[in-house]
C-alpha cells in the first residue's frame, strides 16, 4: 500500500557500469549508519573487468539485519543497460516503486509488468545541469525517502570525495543531491518509506557504537587482532580486497603482505612464514583454493599452522566470479589427495566473522595444522552496519614451542597422547631437524615403513579428533542455538543470517523452533550436535547449493532426526528469509517420514 511506513525498507539502485549505483549506495548506508539506523548492502555486477551491468541492493532497519528482505520496495533505475542479466535477483514487491529517468523508453518487460508505479523523472538532466554524476541525484533523492537530511547528504559526500582526494567534484555532487532531494519532496506521503528513526539510536550512532564494516573486512580485523602478521596472496574475485585492506595496515603492526605470484607461490610463503614462527593466512576463491591443495596437504604433513581463507563463488572452472554460493564446501572438507586431516571453519555473518577468524588461527596454532575458513562472495563483499564488538576476541595464535633440547635427541613429530608434537622453531639449540613432504618417523626422518605411516596418520587424527572431549569453555563457540521446538534449521556460513530472521518471524506466529549455526565442520562434533538436536524431530537443512553438500555432509558425519527437509537453492539469487519461513512452516505439518524433501 502506497505510503505505508515500515521497520524494513529495501532499495535496489541498478545501472550500467560507471553509473556509480554502488558508490551511492554505500553513501547512502553510511549516512543512515550516522544517524542510528542498520543496513546492509550487497552487490551485483558482472564478470567483465570495465563496464557492464551493476546494482547496488540495500536493506535499512531499525535492528540489525543480516540478510535481504523477500523483495525490494523501491527500485531506482540510472538506465536500463544488460538489466536482464541481474533482474532475477531483483524481486520487486507488490507496491514498488521505480524510477527511472524521464525519457527512458527501454524499460524491461519484467518490470513493466509487476510495477504499477513507475515514476520518469530528469534525472540525466539535473546530473548534465550540475555537472555531475547521476548517482548524486539518486543519493539526494532516495535519501530524502529515507528521511535524510540534506545536511547529513552533503556531510557524506564531503567526507566521500575529500577521503579521494577529489574536491573539486564536492560542490557539483552536492548541488545535484539537493536537486534530487527536491524532487522527492511530492513523493513522501506516497512511497514507502521507513518510521522515524528514534532518538536514542541517533545518539548511540553519534556515540561511535555503530560499525560500517564489510565481510573480508572483519576476516582480516579478526586475523589482526588475533596475531597474524604474515598475509601471501595472489588476487582473485572477490577475495581480492580483503588483501587490499591489509596491504595498507599490515605494516603498520609490524607486519607484511607479499603479492606471490599465483596461488601456488602464495601457499607455500604462507607455510615458510608460519614455520618461522609467524602467524600467517592467504585469501583466495575456490580456483585459487584448488592450486592450493598440495600446499595444504604438505602443511598437513608438516604439521604448518596456516590460515588459508576461501570466499567462495560460484563453480566450477571460472563459473561466475563476482556471484556467490556455499559450493565449496566438499572441496574444503576433502580437497587434499591422501588423508590430510585439517580444520575446516565458517563464520556465520559479519560480526562473527571477527570472533571466528581469531579462532580459526589460534586452533591452527594450538593444533599445529592448516585450516580453512569458509566465507563466501555475500558475506564477504556485503557491507553492513553493526553494533561495535564488545573488546577483544579471547583468543591469540600462540605456539607452545621448544626453547632448546639439550640432549640432541629432538623428536619433531613424537607421538604423544594427544597428537600434539614438541615444536621448535629455527634455530633453537638442539633442535635440528628436517621439514619436507615426505612421511617420516618421529625424528622427522624420510621413511616409507608401513608402521611409521600408520603411527604418523594415527597421530595427525588424533590431535583433531580429541578436540571432541575438549571442556565446553574451550569448545563453546562451536556452534550457536538458539529457540526451542521439535523442528530445528541448521545451517552454516552465510544461510544462518535468513534462518535467525525466520526464527523471528515463526516466533511472531506462534511457531516454535530452534537454529543451530555450525562453525565447525571438520573435526565432526558428534556428541555436541546430538546434545543440541535432542527432542528434534523435523531437521530443516539450508544452504546456497544445487546439489546439498551441506546435507550430504551432515548425513556422513551425524545421525540426524527422522524427517529431513532440505531448504536449498543456488546462486546467485540468495536465500531469503521468507523461503526459510515457508520450509518451516512444511515442517511443522509434514508427517511422513522422508529421507530428504527439498523446498527451494
Amino acid at each position: 500500500m502506497p505510503g505505508t511506513r515500515r521497520e524494513s525498507l529495501s532499495l535496489a539502485l541498478t545501472g550500467s557500469g560507471g553509473t556509480g549505483m554502488i558508490s551511492a549506495g554505500e553513501l547512502l548506508l553510511r549516512a543512515c549508519a550516522r544517524i542510528g539506523l542498520y543496513g546492509l548492502q550487497t552487490r551485483s555486477v558482472g564478470p567483465q573487468i570495465r563496464g557492464g551491468e551493476s546494482a547496488a541492493l540495500l536493506r535499512i532497519a531499525h535492528y540489525p539485519v543480516e540478510a535481504h528482505d523477500d523483495a525490494f520496495h523501491v527500485l531506482f533505475a540510472a538506465d536500463w543497460q544488460n538489466f536482464e542479466r541481474f533482474a532475477g535477483e531483483i524481486t520487486l514487491a507488490d507496491d514498488v516503486v521505480v524510477i527511472t529517468d524521464e525519457a527512458a523508453t527501454d524499460i524491461p518487460r519484467v518490470v513493466r509488468a509487476h510495477a504499477a508505479d513507475i515514476r520518469h523523472l530528469p534525472l540525466h538532466a539535473i546530473a548534465r545541469e550540475h555537472k555531475a554524476r547521476i548517482n548524486m541525484v539518486g543519493l539526494g533523492l532516495l535519501g530524502h525517502l529515507l528521511r535524510l537530511t540534506e545536511e547529513e547528504l552533503a556531510d557524506i559526500i564531503h567526507w566521500f570525495f575529500t577521503r579521494k582526494g577529489r574536491q573539486q567534484f564536492i560542490e557539483p555532487s552536492i548541488a545535484a543531491m539537493r536537486a534530487g532531494f527536491a524532487l522527492a519532496e511530492p513523493m513522501l506521503e506516497e512511497v514507502p518509506s521507513l518510521r522515524t528513526t528514534p532518538d536514542a539510536a541517533r545518539a548511540q550512532a553519534k556515540a561511535g557504537r555503530r560499525w560500517l564494516i564489510s565481510g573480508n573486512q572483519a576476516v582480516a580485523t579478526g586475523f589482526l587482532q588475533a596475531g597474524g602478521r604474515f598475509v601471501a596472496g595472489y588476487p582473485i574475485t572477490p577475495a581480492t580486497d580483503m588483501l587490499e585492506w591489509l596491504a595498507a595496515r599490515l605494516p603498520q603492526l609490524g607486519g607484511q603482505l607479499v603479492q606471490a605470484e599465483d596461488e601456488l607461490a602464495a601457499i607455500n610463503m604462507v607455510l615458510g612464514a608460519s614455520y618461522g614462527g609467524i602467524p600467517a593466512m592467504t585469501a583466495t576463491s575456490g580456483p585459487g583454493f584448488s592450486l592450493m591443495a598440495e600446499g595444504i596437504g604438505l602443511g598437513v604433513m608438516a604439521e604448518i599452522p596456516a590460515l588459508i581463507v576461501d570466499v567462495q563463488r560460484i563453480g566450477p572452472s571460472t563459473g561466475i566470479p563476482t556471484k556467490s554460493e556455499q559450493g565449496d564446501l566438499q572441496l574444503a572438507l576433502c580437497g587434499t589427495h591422501g588423508d590430510a586431516p585439517h580444520l575446516v571453519i565458517a563464520p556465520d555473518c559479519i560480526n562473527d566473522a571477527i570472533r571466528t577468524t581469531a579462532w580459526a588461527l589460534h586452533l591452527a596454532e594450538k593444533l599445529q595444522c592448516p585450516a580453512v575458513l569458509l566465507s563466501d562472495q555475500k558475506l564477504g563483499q556485503m557491507l553492513s552496519v553493526i553494533d561495535a564488538p564488545e573488546g577483544m576476541p579471547p583468543w591469540k595464535a600462540e605456539r607452545e614451542t621448544v626453547a632448546a633440547c639439550e640432549t640432541g635427541d629432538y623428536r619433531r613429530f613424537a607421538l604423544t597422547d594427544s597428537g600434539i608434537s614438541p615444536v621448535a622453531l629455527p634455530g633453537a639449540k638442539g633442535c635440528m631437524h628436517t621439514i619436507d613432504g615426505l612421511e617420516h618417523d618421529e625424528a622427522a626422518l624420510p621413511s616409507s615403513k608401513v608402521e611409521d605411516h600408520a603411527a604418523q596418520l594415527e597421530k595427525r587424527w588424533r590431535k583433531l579428533q580429541q578436540m571432541e572431549e575438549w571442556p565446553e569453555e574451550e569448545m563453546r563457540h562451536w556452534a550457536d542455538c538458539i529457540g526451542t521446538g521439535e523442528v530445528c534449521i541448521i545451517t552454516f556460513g552465510s544461510s544462518a543470517g535468513p534462518a535467525r530472521e525466520a526464527i523471528r518471524l515463526a516466533a511472531d506466529m506462534g511457531l516454535h523452533a530452534r537454529h543451530i549455526s555450525m562453525r565447525l565442520l571438520f573435526p565432526p562434533q558428534k556428541k555436541r550436535l546430538h546434545k543440541l538436536l535432542e527432542g528434534v524431530k523435523r531437521l530443516i537443512v539450508v544452504e546456497q547449493t544445487h546439489s546439498g553438500q551441506f546435507l550430504h555432509y551432515l548425513k556422513a558425519h551425524y545421525e540426524l532426526p527422522e524427517v529431513v527437509i532440505s531448504c536449498r537453492r543456488p546462486g546467485p539469487k540468495p536465500i531469503t528469509p521468507q523461503q526459510v519461513l515457508r520450509a518451516l512452516r512444511e515442517a511443522c505439518t509434514v508427517d511422513a517420514k522422508l529421507t530428504e524433501r527439498v523446498c527451494t
